[in-house]
């Protein structure tokens, strides 16, 4: 099964751009297909945030600094696609929780990459990593992936333990802090 693709002005709306709308030519490009869900900077952040354990609206929203409109149309579009699922917490009023889903959870080496790059790339000379992880299999520091650094086991989110440091451990409390102030 191919998907289809628009080729159109540069000037379409984003809000356009679903995969229901891009009907013109065939790709089997998987870069392409995988962009169409997971494409842009909210998105993505989303995802962090329920790999770091968020499951809550007001928390995804506080941490991204997204709009609530921005995670409303993210945490829909993720789920339309299967990536998460909506669980209740609360009857009166109805709330819900996110959760990944199996395909969503299969996201996450992606995430371990855009942090490695990150991490490698976009620093200033001497910053210290945000994120340790320690591998449970043996251990010891992972690094930064896709396999451990000590074992060379490949890296498998529930085989780490993630401890943030204190600097990106303060930056999130301020950014909750902020959030709840303006409520």
């Amino acid at each position: 099964m191919t998907m289809k693709i628009i080729v159109s002005s540069r000037y379409e709306k984003e809000s356009d751009m679903t995969m229901e709308n891009h009907t013109e030519l065939d790709t089997l490009c998987p870069v392409a297909r995988a962009e169409t869900i997971v494409g842009d900077r909210w998105t993505i952040l989303v995802l962090r945030e329920l790999f770091i354990g968020s499951h809550r609206f007001d928390e995804i929203q506080a941490q991204t600094g997204a709009t609530p409109q921005m995670v409303t149309a993210r945490l829909k579009k993720l789920e339309a696609d299967g990536l998460i699922e909506r669980r209740p917490y609360s009857q009166r009023p109805l709330r819900y929780e996110y959760h990944l889903t199996e395909k969503g959870k299969a996201f996450y080496p992606v995430i371990l990459a855009l942090r490695a790059w990150g991490e490698t790339w976009c620093k200033a000379p001497g910053e210290s990593l945000a994120v340790h992880l320690t591998h449970r299999l043996c251990g010891k520091p992972a690094g930064l992936g896709p396999n451990c650094e000590a074992c060379g086991q490949p890296l498998e989110r529930e085989d780490l333990i993630a401890e943030q440091s204190p600097a990106y451990q303060g930056e999130r409390k301020a950014r909750w802090e902020a959030f709840k102030s303006r409520r």
